[in-house]
Order: structure tokens, then C-alpha cells, then sequence
């Protein structure tokens, strides 16, 4: 009694002491999850490269460098443009001194909104401070958030690469750690979640994708005055589960009561029309709910925002994926294998009864038969199931 409670109680701290370290070293560790997961998204592109000749594998290999390349490049186009048009929203919000309402409102209702909401010239006087104190500090962070954002993608990325050009020896290393009869079970669980984790961040970047091009090529023909801004905020936030499709209407709101109010509407039924359309038709097709669990992501979002912010809401969801195939393989599909082999006792038990009941030479009373053909029904109506979970 007293060994298995001081089992527990080593247990019990070398659990919470491994959590102390990790919580230390929590940047590091998010740095090396994120280059796993990036890792596991692009194994597939040199899985396909397996078997084929060098030379095709240059090639292709020279392919994927060009729309890497072209990719970038496409990028740092959206954000210079979109820079240049918050750079003259910016100028036409510091010399305006009322908001662009509809005329389809009520006089009262447009002079309570225009009484209780700040001009767009004091409103941005207040965001810069007085004669732009505040500006050089933002423009600082913003410097030191984007330089720690270029390093941090620097190290991922070496770490992504290292991690897939050795990704063998690796696995052989920790599998080494674990009991021989474990090693399977644990390369099944591993293969397993880098296959769904890879698959939902190709998703999540096509969709992104796919949402900010849509939007941006939408407001180019409708003529809204900053398209590359709002196509860029289209996909970042819809990265963002569940908020992030309300999060892009405010940009369009806002550009709306500076500029121009039918196509702030207009805009923002395109926007509706996009997102609808690419959840119900195209999403589905990007993205298995086999481990999906709402309730769950929104436990994992509430308490990864608090630590990790804007980036602990956007990985909440794998990481969600990760905990469900976890609970999937080492909880239920332990207590299937537990049950089949309770089966297969109960069925060596069963024919062990009915050879001895063969064996009477008395006649075997109608109760006896009965239940063993209750008996025989249930246990062959019980296998296929529990030989399908094992399948699975």
C-alpha cells in the first residue's frame, strides 16, 4: 500500500515538474510543434518524389522553389499595396469631420449615432496622440513584432526542413525508447496524427487562400477603395476559428462610414455570398470532421488566447485533432481490444458449456436451449462489431 502510493506520489511530481520545464520553455516548445506540424504538411509533396528518377526529382523540386518564390512574391505585393491604401484611409480619417450614414435612416437615429460616436479626425487624433506622440512607439513595436515574426518563420522553417530530412532516424530514436510490444501501436498513433495534422493545415491554407482571393478580386470590381487591404484581413481572419468571419466585416464597416456607404452594403453582401459558398460547397471537401469537436476547440481557444494570443486560437483546432486521436487509440481502441479478448474467452467458455451439455444423456430441458441460443446469437452478433473497431 505504502510503495504504490509513493509510485503515485514520484509519479505525481515528475508530471508536474516535466509541465514546469515545458512552461519555461514554452516559446521553444511552440517553435518546435509549429515546425513539426509544417513538416507534416509538405510530406506529401516529397512523398510523391519516392521511386522516381533524379532527374524528375530536380524538377520538380525547381517547381515547387518557383511557386514558393511566386507565392512570396504575390504576398509582398498584397501587403505593400495594402499599406499604400490604410496609408490614405488614414489621411482621409484624419481631415474628415463626419461619418458616411445612409440617407434610409431616421434624422434622430443618425444624430444619436453622430452624438455618441467620436468624429473619424478625432478618433484618429486620439489613436496618434497629440501631434503623433504615440505613432513612433507603434511604429517601434511594430518593427520589433515584425522582425521577431521574420526570425521566428526563420527558425521554423530550418527546423521543419531538418526535421523532414531526418524524420526517419528521429523516429527510430524515441521509438527506441519504448517497450518493444508498444513500438507499433505508437508508430500507428504518431503516422496517424502528422497525417490528419498535415492534412487540416493544407486546408486551412487553401482556404485562407481561396477566401482572400475571392474577396480581393470581388471588391477590385466593385470598386471598393482598398481591396488588397480587405483581401488580405479576409485571410488572415478567416485562419480565426468560428470569430473569424465576423472579424472581417469590421474593416468593411469601417471603410464603409469613411468612403462610401452603398458599397460598404455592397461589399458586405459579397462577403456573405463568398463565405456562404465556400463553407457549404468547398470547405467540406478541404477539411475531415472526423476529429472535430466544437466544444473542445472552444475549451483549447479560451486557454491557449490567454497565453499564446491570436496564435493559440489559431492552433487550438489541431491540437484539439491531436487530443481526439490520443483519447481515440490509447482509451477506446485499448478497451475494444480488451473487449474482444473477453470475447474470445466467453466463446471457448460457451463451447466448453455446450460440450457438456451434449454430453448428458438425459433430455436437456427447453430453458438450458433456449439460453444458449440466446447466448450463441449474442456473442455472434457482438464479434463483427468489435472486429470492425479493431479495424478501425
Amino acid at each position: 500500500m505504502i510503495k504504490n502510493l509513493v509510485r503515485i506520489g514520484v509519479g505525481v511530481l515528475i508530471t508536474l515538474l516535466a509541465l514546469l520545464v515545458l512552461w519555461h520553455f514554452r516559446i521553444v516548445v511552440s517553435y518546435g510543434l509549429i515546425s513539426l506540424m509544417l513538416a507534416a504538411s509538405i510530406k506529401p509533396l516529397f512523398t510523391r518524389l519516392v521511386g522516381k528518377k533524379l532527374f524528375t526529382r530536380i524538377l520538380w523540386i525547381i517547381f515547387y522553389i518557383l511557386v514558393l518564390v511566386g507565392l512570396l512574391f504575390v504576398v509582398f505585393l498584397v501587403v505593400r499595396a495594402s499599406a499604400t491604401e490604410l496609408s490614405i484611409l488614414a489621411q482621409n480619417a484624419s481631415v474628415r469631420d463626419n461619418w458616411r450614414l445612409p440617407e434610409w435612416m431616421s434624422v434622430s437615429f443618425r444624430k444619436t449615432i453622430l452624438i455618441w460616436l467620436p468624429s473619424p479626425s478625432v478618433l484618429f487624433q486620439n489613436i496618434i496622440g497629440p501631434d503623433g506622440a504615440l505613432v513612433l512607439p507603434a511604429l517601434l513595436g511594430i518593427a520589433q513584432n515584425i522582425g521577431g515574426m521574420v526570425t521566428a518563420g526563420a527558425v521554423i522553417l530550418i527546423l521543419s526542413v531538418y526535421w523532414s530530412t531526418s524524420q526517419a532516424h528521429f523516429e527510430r530514436l524515441w521509438l527506441s525508447l519504448l517497450p518493444s510490444n508498444q513500438r507499433k501501436r505508437a508508430r500507428d498513433i504518431w503516422q496517424t496524427v502528422e497525417f490528419e495534422i498535415g492534412a487540416y493545415i493544407r486546408g486551412q491554407g487553401s482556404y485562407s487562400l481561396l477566401v482572400g482571393f475571392c474577396l480581393g478580386l470581388g471588391f477590385w470590381i466593385i470598386g471598393s477603395p482598398s481591396p488588397n487591404f480587405l483581401g488580405l484581413i479576409g485571410a488572415l481572419a478567416s485562419l480565426v476559428p468560428f470569430i473569424g468571419g465576423v472579424l472581417i466585416f469590421i474593416p468593411i464597416i469601417i471603410i464603409g462610414l469613411l468612403t462610401s456607404v452603398e458599397i460598404s452594403i455592397i461589399t458586405g453582401i459579397f462577403t456573405i455570398i463568398v463565405l456562404v459558398v465556400i463553407q457549404i460547397w468547398i470547405k467540406p471537401k478541404l477539411f475531415d470532421r472526423r476529429w472535430d469537436s466544437p466544444i473542445l476547440n472552444v475549451i483549447l481557444m479560451i486557454a491557449l488566447a490567454d497565453t499564446f494570443g491570436i496564435l493559440g486560437i489559431i492552433v487550438a483546432p489541431p491540437i484539439s485533432a491531436i487530443c481526439l486521436i490520443l483519447w481515440n487509440r490509447l482509451v477506446i481502441h485499448r478497451v475494444s481490444e480488451g473487449a474482444a479478448t473477453d470475447l474470445s474467452d466467453l466463446k471457448e467458455r460457451l463451447a466448453a458449456i455446450t460440450q457438456t451439455i451434449d454430453a448428458m444423456e438425459e433430455p436437456h430441458p427447453p430453458l438450458i436451449t433456449s439460453s444458449m441460443e440466446r447466448l450463441s446469437n449474442l456473442v455472434a452478433a457482438a464479434e463483427p462489431v468489435l472486429r470492425r473497431e479493431d479495424a478501425d
